[in-house]
């Protein structure tokens, strides 16, 4: 049974990776006038969501959640969405064809301005300066389906046979006489919006009570989670997640204990509600054997309902030779590799993927088929702060998750 809860009560808790305002008085103001908007989502989305997490969690559905690490508000405009927006659908439609399976698409978008930082300042130019934390806080024409990136594989061939084969299958449902004009399925797209609920004064400003059911709803987003940082069982974060009817993304670093991941599934998701709870897994490629066998053992143990998701950027960053911040591709893959590998040797489902990447060219992370080196990293390195897979990176990915979900539906099809 949920205990008791109101929409403030996360204030008396310990707050974590939260700044510390200094003008009060502005603050109220400004969560007056965000009590005052309408919500930026419905909770009615927010259930629907939640029943296709559920359908992940059973391998029914596959999710593919992405986006930018930090928003910007420069560069949250038209076009931002619209290459972000085109890649998630161009790598859904990948996967889709892998998993056989619907794909449930949820951006990292309209709601990631704010990130958790593991100092409270940094040097600049030999000046000690608050940590950037997010623009919330303080400052710093048609292509293919495949966005040509097959043809700038080069030697990949096992690319082109497969965006070919996608292509024949969408072709030969045209023939059929299932195209747009025939079936609301392929006319519309449903796409869900998801942040880290970090600031919670924000949080709780656009929190509201949903009229259908007389619960409470994160009116900030579809989804949102909690950090690897500020995931205390007894901490302000867990407090507000626990109460709203969203669903709840929790991730899991390689720190969290067995008991705590079972206090905190306890927290968040007391009535063991399928599609309520997605743990998402972030080792770093090498470690996932150490510490994903016993949180699946524990949660199975337990018969705890969840979908387990892959972090595969959080874990993999390191310090170029030239001095930037990076991801290796092959390290995010690799990671993949293990999270999959994983589960089919224990028996369970690996529901999704959970990427930090954007619709432009940029030059961030190293690797994948363009071959982006350290040395190539200053050309295009656009990043508010954690770096991104771009474009072409992003879709290749998709290649390769969409061959292991080809393996996990040809293994089912076996078994049955």
């Amino acid at each position: 049974m949920t205990l008791a809860w109101n929409k403030a009560g996360w204030r008396n808790k310990e707050r974590i990776q939260m700044p510390d305002y200094m003008d009060q008085e502005a603050l109220s103001a400004v969560e007056s006038r965000l009590s005052s908007y309408p919500p930026l989502v419905f909770a009615g989305e927010a259930r629907s969501l939640k029943n296709k997490l559920a359908a992940a969690s059973r391998g029914e559905a596959f999710l593919l959640q992405g986006g930018d690490c930090a928003e910007s508000f420069d560069e949250f405009n038209a076009d931002m969405l619209r290459d972000t927006y085109k890649v998630m659908l161009q790598m859904a439609v990948v996967l889709t064809f892998g998993a056989k399976v619907p794909v449930v698409k949820i951006g990292r978008v309209a709601g990631q301005f704010a990130k958790p930082r593991s100092a409270a300042t940094e040097t600049v130019n030999g000046i000690e300066l608050p940590s950037y934390r997010g623009d919330i806080i303080n400052e710093l024409d048609f292509q293919e389906w495949n966005l040509g990136f097959a043809n700038a594989a080069g030697s990949a061939q096992k690319y082109k046979d497969l965006a070919k084969r996608i292509s024949d299958a969408l072709d030969f449902m045209t023939a059929a006489g299932i195209n747009s004009d025939s079936t609301d399925s392929l006319r519309t797209v449903n796409f869900y919006t998801s942040h880290e609920a970090l600031l919670l004064e924000y949080e709780e400003a656009l929190c509201r009570v949903d009229s259908t059911t007389n619960l409470p709803v994160a009116g900030s987003g579809h989804m949102i989670w909690i950090g690897d940082r500020t995931r205390q069982p007894d901490g302000a974060h867990v407090e507000f997640c626990r109460g709203v009817q969203n669903p709840i993304g929790l991730k899991c670093g390689p720190t969290i204990s067995n008991d705590d991941l079972m206090r905190l599934i306890d927290k968040l998701n007391p009535e063991n509600e399928e599609g309520r709870l997605t743990l998402i897994a972030r080792f770093g490629a090498g470690n996932v054997g150490d510490h994903l066998p016993r949180l699946i053992n524990a949660v199975k143990a337990e018969g705890r309902n969840v979908l387990w998701t892959c972090d595969a950027m959080h874990g993999n960053t390191i310090k170029s030779s030239t001095g930037f911040k990076t991801r290796p591709f092959e390290s995010v893959l690799r990671e993949v590799q293990e999270f999959f590998a994983i589960h089919k040797a224990e028996g369970t489902v690996p529901g999704g993927v959970h990427f930090e990447m954007t619709g432009k060219d940029v030059t961030e992370c190293t690797g994948g088929v363009r071959a982006v080196t350290d040395e190539d990293l200053s050309s295009r390195y656009h990043t508010a702060c954690d770096p991104r897979l771009n474009a072409s990176q992003a879709l290749e990915l998709a290649f390769l998750v969409s061959e292991l979900l080809e393996s996990r539906h040809d293994l089912a099809r076996k078994a049955v």
